[in-house]
């Protein structure tokens, strides 16, 4: 899990795919967290993705950093608890101007039962799961 964090974060951004209706929907995320021993997103509970994860929380994830590539499968779970609202706020001050973990439409969700895959054009797969 520590290697997967890693490497979102250098990358900056990576993609996460959501289903809706069988249309597969991608954008740009950039929040990647550990808290409590899992690793967490955050959006909005008025943004799109929050409705499809509510409805179909299957997602999948990929970003490059430096000729690599990494695609993590997973179930979104949310977590309502402040302290994880707060610790996600924390860690990434810059979305204090837009959210506070108060006003009801911040929401973090982690990662369950993922499966992470590095791949290379040098190297075979490597898969770790958490």
């Amino acid at each position: 899990m520590q290697e997967v964090l890693e490497f979102l974060k250098q990358a900056g951004a990576y993609y996460l795919a959501t289903n809706e209706g069988g249309q597969p929907h991608v954008r740009p995320f950039g929040t990647i967290h550990l808290y409590d021993g899992k690793l967490y997103f955050q959006t909005g509970k008025v943004k799109a993705v929050s409705r499809q994860l509510h409805a179909d929380p299957r997602l999948e994830i990929c970003a490059m950093l430096a000729g690599r590539w990494l695609r993590v499968t997973a179930s979104a779970v949310e977590d309502d608890r402040r302290e994880a609202r707060v610790s996600m706020l924390e860690a990434y001050p810059a979305l204090k101007g837009m959210y506070d973990p108060d006003d009801g439409n911040t929401e973090v969700w982690y990662l369950r039962k993922a499966t992470a895959t590095f791949y290379s054009f040098t190297e075979p797969p490597r898969t770790v799961t958490f």
